[in-house]
């Protein structure tokens, strides 16, 4: 099982394309709001998830104070927009074991569009 969930995020991120600079910030927004459910932008807030406030950029596990999963502390990734793509893309498959229950955006457009509002958050 494990080593299944290890090829399919290799797979994953071995065809994914980086996120386009050119996503719709605005589109992003909306797009959000799947996320907002869970995930604060108030660099302060922790919800149920850390706050995305200054994602793009960051190390994982990394907001000070944070519940993490063991397989997140363990992942060691930055969220680049490239690795939020594949993330987004199926979050289980890049990080087997992780807490988050969101089942990924199998849209490229919708992906791009989040992470370009993501991108934004500084």
């Amino acid at each position: 099982m494990k080593l299944a969930a290890i090829a399919a995020a290799v797979a994953v991120f071995a065809f994914a394309h980086a996120a386009r600079a050119d996503g719709d910030v605005e589109a992003g927004k909306t797009v959000f709001k799947k996320c907002a459910i869970c995930h604060s932008i108030d660099p302060a807030k922790k919800g149920i998830g850390p706050t995305l406030f200054g994602v793009v950029g960051r190390a994982s596990a990394s907001v000070e104070g944070f519940a993490y999963s063991d397989a997140m502390k363990a992942a060691a990734k930055t969220w680049d927009a490239a690795t939020l793509d594949v993330y987004l893309t199926n979050p289980k498959a890049l990080v087997p074991g992780t807490k988050m229950i969101f089942p990924g955006l199998p849209k490229q457009e919708d992906r791009d569009n989040v992470i370009a509002y993501l991108a934004t958050l500084k």
